[in-house]
C-alpha cells in the first residue's frame, strides 16, 4: 500500500471511529427498557407526581432513537442554599460545578455536550402567560446522543447524591427536549470535511514529491 492509500485509509478509520462514537445506533427504547426506567423513577423520584411520571413515560415511548437537544433556561441563586458539602463562601456557580463533576464525564463518555451556552443579556423580553418567569441567569442547549443515554446518566446511582448541589445552586430552571433538531455545524460533517481536506492535501504532496 502506497503513501496515498495509507493516508486515505487512516483518515477514513478516524472518521468511522468518531462517527461510531458520536452516533446512536441503538434504536428507540424498548418496552422492557421503558418499564425498567419507569420503575426507577416511581421509586426514587421525590417529586414523582402522576403528571410528571406520565410525561416521562411519553418522552420514552415517543423515542426516535436519534440524538436530541435539551433546552435549559436557568436562574442561579445569589447565594447557594446551605446544604451538606456547600462551604459558607461557595458561590452558586461553584456549587453547580460540584454537580457537574459527575455530569461532564458521564456526558462526554456518551458523546453528549453543549451546543449552545451563554449568560442572559437582559430579562425576558417577550413573556406571555408566564408570571414570575422574567428573570434568568443563563441559557444552554445540551445535545444528547439518544434518550437512552440521558436515562442511563439520570439513573446512575452516582447521580443521586450530586443532584442536591443542582438544587442548592439553581433558584429555578426550565428544561424541555427538542427532537427532531438540526444544526449547520454537525461535528460529523465538519470532521469529515477536515479529514478529506487533509487527505487530499497529503495526496497532492506525495504525488508532487514522487513526480
Amino acid at each position: 500500500m502506497n503513501s496515498i492509500s495509507w493516508t486515505w485509509s487512516v483518515c477514513a478509520a478516524l472518521f468511522l471511529a468518531f462517527f461510531s462514537w458520536y452516533t446512536s445506533f441503538g434504536g428507540p427504547l424498548t418496552e422492557s427498557e421503558i418499564d425498567t426506567y419507569m420503575a426507577y423513577f416511581e421509586l426514587s423520584s421525590s417529586d414523582g407526581t402522576p403528571e410528571r411520571l406520565t410525561s416521562m413515560r411519553r418522552f420514552m415511548e415517543e423515542d426516535t432513537g436519534d440524538d436530541f437537544v435539551m433546552v435549559n433556561v436557568i436562574e442561579m441563586y445569589d447565594k447557594p442554599l446551605a446544604i451538606s458539602g456547600v462551604d459558607p463562601d461557595d458561590s452558586s456557580d461553584a456549587v453547580l460545578g460540584k454537580y457537574m463533576e459527575y455530569m461532564y464525564p458521564a456526558l462526554f463518555a456518551r458523546a453528549s455536550h453543549p451546543v449552545l451556552v451563554g449568560e442572559a443579556a437582559n430579562v425576558a423580553m417577550d413573556l406571555m402567560n408566564a408570571p414570575g418567569m422574567h428573570a434568568w441567569t443563563r441559557g444552554a442547549g445540551m445535545r444528547y446522543r439518544s434518550r437512552r443515554d440521558l436515562l442511563e446518566i439520570a439513573t446512575n446511582p452516582e447521580f443521586s447524591g450530586s443532584h442536591e448541589f443542582k438544587v442548592a445552586a439553581m433558584a429555578k430552571t426550565i428544561a424541555f427536549p427538542i427532537d427532531p433538531w438540526w444544526q449547520l455545524g454537525d461535528p460529523r460533517l465538519i470532521l469529515g470535511l477536515l479529514l478529506a481536506l487533509i487527505a487530499s492535501s497529503l495526496s497532492w504532496f506525495f504525488s508532487a514529491k514522487r513526480g
